[in-house]
């Protein structure tokens, strides 16, 4: 199936953030934590904590910039991560999910190539957020023929209008 390509050959190196006024302080702790473990991160905003923003204004543009390649992986926040899941997930080329554990962030990269994770800024801890981001980060897609036979399935809704 030579529709995807394949395992990428080493971890990745940006990383685009996004967040609503409910994910706000959690994505400024992720982006402390990122550039400190040596990642370049491309903000995708809010800059700036905005009580009557809207995750779509800030999601959308994450998930752009990971689908045109400017950005290896996305981490979108928004108050449970839902929004964030269901906004980043309409963009061609994002395979986005909510993640609250360490084994799905792992999963949903080695099998669905998963490129995006949310989270929920009201509902994860730092501690927990970090954790699953390292996880999502370190792990790679497998390249397994059923996992490709399977994404090239789900992508084909993406040309359906």
């Amino acid at each position: 199936m030579s529709d995807l390509p394949p395992p990428a050959p080493s971890a990745p190196r940006c990383i685009a953030v996004a967040a609503d006024h409910g994910g706000f302080a959690l994505k400024e702790y992720l982006v402390g934590e990122l550039r400190a473990a040596g990642y370049r991160v491309l903000d995708c905003g809010n800059r700036r904590a905005q009580p009557d923003d809207d995750y779509p204004d800030f999601v959308i543009p994450l998930a752009q910039a990971v689908a045109a390649g400017e950005a290896d992986r996305g981490v979108a926040v928004c108050g449970s991560g839902v929004g964030a899941a269901v906004a980043a997930d309409k963009v061609p080329g994002v395979r986005a999910c909510l993640i609250h554990e360490a084994f799905s962030a792992r999963q949903g990269v080695e099998d669905d190539n998963l490129n995006v994770i949310c989270l929920g800024g009201r509902v994860a801890s730092p501690v927990l957020a970090w954790e699953l981001v390292q996880v999502f980060l370190a792990a790679q897609f497998s390249g397994a023929e059923r996992h490709r036979r399977r994404l090239v399935k789900v992508a084909a809704l993406e040309c359906q209008g």
